[in-house]
């Protein structure tokens, strides 16, 4: 019989995501605490979540990056979880990230998006996430296939890493940064669902290439080497 890693946190960055919140929230694995951090909702995001069990952060300076960063603020387990919060991702498929992250394999787990149906992963978001995949292996060196948002780590270290951007281009500061400080870094296929409600970032060509352009940002910043 398998035991349930304890001591975690999962971050779930929140902006209208309440038609989405029951389904992420009943999927916590048991005895983990769920960080939802609402970033200007106003469809009572923050109302549910709090009715679910779930700790309610309230970070109003809008941002992916901000909310997350929050929401790593507010952890206090040793072990910190991101996952984003529109049922795209079962934040259950997190106990084996931790596991490695607990077993000393890894400093940082990432997981692979695989979609899954029709409409799970816009042709044009993915292109983008395969043009700053490319970019990132020209940086780091590092062989990974996605940057997306489902990954663990030990929080100290996390905090350690002294992440800045406030935007789309946290979760690649994160990796690079990670890699300057040669952390072990792994990446592992997950399911990608078509999410609930409309996405803020990679729903159009607009939004994905905002993204795009922040993690460009990010990559050329010299000032990501530590």
């Amino acid at each position: 019989m398998t035991t349930t890693p304890s001591d975690v946190d999962v971050v779930l960055p929140c902006l209208n995501e309440a038609k989405a919140l029951p389904w992420v929230l009943e999927r916590i694995p048991p005895g983990w605490r769920a960080l939802v951090v609402d970033n200007g909702s106003t469809d009572g995001s923050a109302r549910i979540a709090d009715a679910l069990g779930a700790t309610v952060v309230h970070e109003p300076r809008r941002g992916f990056g901000a909310a997350c960063h929050a929401g790593l603020l507010a952890a206090t387990a040793d072990v910190v979880c991101f996952c984003d919060c529109d049922a795209s991702l079962d934040p259950s498929l997190l106990v084996p990230f931790v596991e490695e992250i607990l077993s000393g394999e890894a400093d940082l787990v990432l997981g692979r998006r695989r979609p899954q149906g029709r409409g799970a992963w816009p042709p044009h978001a993915r292109a983008g996430n395969l043009a700053l995949a490319r970019m990132l292996r020209r940086r780091t060196g590092l062989r990974l296939h996605d940057l997306g948002p489902l990954r663990a780590a030990r929080r100290k270290p996390l905090l350690d890493l002294e992440l800045t951007d406030r935007r789309s281009g946290y979760p690649l500061q994160m990796v690079v940064r990670a890699a300057d400080a040669d952390w072990r870094i792994t990446e592992h296929d997950v399911p990608y669902l078509p999410r609930t409600g409309a996405s803020k970032v990679t729903g159009t060509w607009r939004g994905t290439w905002q993204a795009v352009r922040d993690m460009s940002r990010v990559l050329a910043d010299g000032r990501t080497a530590r």
